[in-house]
């Protein structure tokens, strides 16, 4: 008897067959990135476009050299905590890491571009000290940061710049192009005709204090009251019955320095550290001698930035 024909449904498939159905299967049942030797970079092929329209602005990378530069003026160490605000590709994010071994984040709209950031950083071989976060740059929180990197436009700046003025006194903001509006930069430097600018942000100081120094001739009170506008200081002390203008003062960040002649008339000199409503450091006369001094708030405090624009 002449065995039934059977349809291709029917047909008993060969082993190389099963086999292929097998791989098959694995491809549908496990994403390709889990496979070995599979790149994640394989699974995507966006590429940025210099001038590609974004949330806020167009993407514009900044030159390597200036990276360097912007980071070496914030004074960059393994201690930071480098926040980059609108990160694009990840490249200042990358440089704080693989070159000043700092922890970094980068804060970016778009999704795409975060992605290319992972992977960039994952190709320089720091995706463990870089990371990278799809947010906004007005709502994210990034007021652990010891360092904020921005390259934004200067409406933008001045729009984040009450949030930076809030942060942590001492903390370093560097721009690449655009300024803060009346705020001046604490340095600026220029690379391949690119600018780029360095604020501290300044401890609060305006208003009005009460001071005590203390040296080998005793204790001495004075009221001070500070004037302020970022880190732009100025003042006048009372002494008794004598008012005198504060000479030479100085704010960078939580350090002030100012001289002043006291009642006795000897010019002092007076060196310490803002924190919160205390001020306490050093102080040393023209004839050498030294003495210490503390000063506490008396009211309420003035703006940091004076009122300016």
């Amino acid at each position: 008897m002449t065995a039934p024909l059977r349809s291709a449904n029917d047909a008993q498939p060969t082993v190389p067959e099963l086999n292929r159905r097998r791989l098959l299967g694995l491809a549908a049942a496990v994403p390709l990135t889990a496979l070995p030797g599979w790149s994640s970079a394989q699974t995507s092929t966006f590429t940025p476009n210099v001038g590609q329209q974004g949330k806020d602005v167009i993407w514009v990378p900044t030159p390597d050299a200036l990276v360097n530069r912007m980071l070496r003026m914030a004074q960059v160490t393994s201690n930071d905590f480098v926040v980059d605000l609108g990160s694009g590709d990840g490249k200042i994010v990358i440089a704080a890491a693989r070159d000043f071994k700092a922890r970094s984040l980068g804060v970016e709209f778009n999704a795409d571009m975060v992605g290319l950031s992972r992977r960039n950083a994952q190709a320089a071989g720091v995706d463990q000290l870089a990371r990278f976060e799809q947010g906004d740059i007005f709502t994210f929180d990034f007021t652990q940061a010891t360092v904020v990197t921005m390259y934004l436009l200067p409406g933008l700046n001045l729009k984040l710049r009450p949030q930076l003025l809030r942060m942590r006194p001492g903390t370093r903001l560097v721009t690449h192009q655009f300024t803060m509006g009346s705020w001046e930069p604490d340095d600026s430097s220029n690379v391949e005709n690119r600018p780029g600018y360095l604020w501290i942000v300044p401890a609060p100081v305006g208003g009005g204090w009460k001071m005590t120094t203390t040296d080998s001739a005793g204790a001495r009170e004075a009221t001070v009251r500070f004037t302020q506008a970022f880190q732009q200081v100025g003042g006048t002390v009372t002494m008794g019955t004598m008012d005198a203008r504060i000479r030479a003062p100085r704010l960078s960040g939580d350090l002030l320095s100012f001289e002043l002649m006291d009642e006795r008339g000897t010019l002092r000199s007076y060196s310490g550290r803002v924190a919160g409503d205390r001020i306490e450091g050093n102080t040393r006369a023209v004839d050498g001698s030294e003495g210490r001094f503390f000063a506490t708030r008396t009211g309420p405090g003035t703006p940091v930035d004076g009122g300016r624009d």
